[in-house]
């Protein structure tokens, strides 16, 4: 019977993977934050992961340095949901490929590898084949776009196999503008209204959709103000396609998390519409007056789906039954 085959076998097909990273990528690359956000993430769950910093959080000349202790963290205690990754240095840097040798020699393997700053397809494809040459072909790889180059050709970097999520990198980006661009485009609010900066984002969000990578969007750096920040990333969900967001203080991590799950109105219509669709072995049903089908379904699958990632500290969003029937 159908109705026994998960909602997402059933819907999506075994060949198409679940997304599976969590609605936050939090920063941090001073020793005691790299520290406190592993210990947070034992505390949360794996509903955010921990980008080690080894691009703008290593001093010039401690490159090495940086990536040992990087490299100790990964392997350590704090790390128990194997959801932390590593910022790479730009790959013209010289030291890139002992930085990214150490990473990979971590007693704990990296989650992903963030490659920064490429001008170009080619440009990360050369570091794919270096990271890949060092032995660390099986570690997913992100993407930071913030030059003009990499904008140009974002539908292209999206469809190479080995990236797994593109970011937006808006300080550098407003920068490589040379002041075309004003200072307030990178504000909380700005960067909401600025044309060019709008384009940009749409365009990495359309470029992941189209090929199933993830977009992440980009920082706000009025850390204390909660409630700008809330909506900025219910803005960049809802209005933009971003599934994921970064944070650069703690204190972001939890509104992040809460703006990108649904709502409890939005779970319960989700859940009510899958579990009829999966008693009717999914043909077409009705529910409150509205036709729904597998297209639907997929939408409303994807919700639920939405609502497992975001559960704090093992939860779930699901009544038991649920829980162990579509997620066990």
């Amino acid at each position: 019977m159908t109705a026994t085959i998960s909602p997402r076998s059933a819907l999506f097909g075994a060949n198409e993977a679940a997304p599976a990273l969590p609605v936050c990528d939090h920063y941090a690359g001073v020793e005691p934050r790299m520290s406190k956000s592993l210990q947070l993430q034992a505390e949360l769950g794996a509903v955010f992961d921990v980008t080690l910093d080894n691009e703008d959080g290593a001093p010039v000349g401690g490159e090495i340095d940086q990536a040992q202790l990087i490299a100790g963290l990964l392997g350590s205690a704090d790390n128990r949901h194997g959801r932390v990754g590593v910022r790479l240095l730009t790959l013209g840097h010289p030291r890139f490929a002992d930085v990214a040798a150490t990473v990979l020699r971590a007693a704990r393997r990296p989650a992903y590898l963030m490659l920064p700053k490429p001008e170009s397809l080619a440009e990360v494809q050369r570091a794919i084949a270096l990271i890949d040459g060092l032995g660390g072909a099986d570690i997913p790889l992100h993407v930071l776009v913030e030059t003009h180059g990499a904008l140009r050709e974002v539908f292209g970097i999206a469809a190479e196999p080995r990236i797994e999520s593109i970011s937006f990198g808006l300080m550098d980006f407003v920068s490589a503008h040379h002041g075309a661009i004003p200072h307030s485009a990178m504000g909380v609010r700005g960067q909401f209204e600025h044309p060019l900066v709008l384009r940009a984002k749409l365009e990495i969000a359309a470029a992941c959709h189209a090929h199933g990578k993830t977009p992440s969007h980009c920082v706000v750096t009025e850390f204390k103000d909660t409630g700008a920040l809330a909506a900025a990333a219910r803005q960049a969900r809802e209005m933009l396609g971003y599934t994921r967001m970064w944070s650069i203080h703690p204190n972001q991590i939890r509104p992040i998390v809460a703006a990108f799950a649904p709502t409890a109105g939005e779970l319960e219509q989700a859940i009510a519409i899958i579990t009829a669709a999966q008693a009717a072995d999914w043909a077409p049903i009705q529910h409150q007056h509205t036709l729904h089908d597998r297209a639907s379904y997929r939408y409303f699958w994807q919700v639920i789906e939405r609502a497992q990632r975001s559960a704090v500290a093992g939860g779930s969003p699901l009544p038991a039954e649920l829980q162990a029937a579509w997620f066990s």
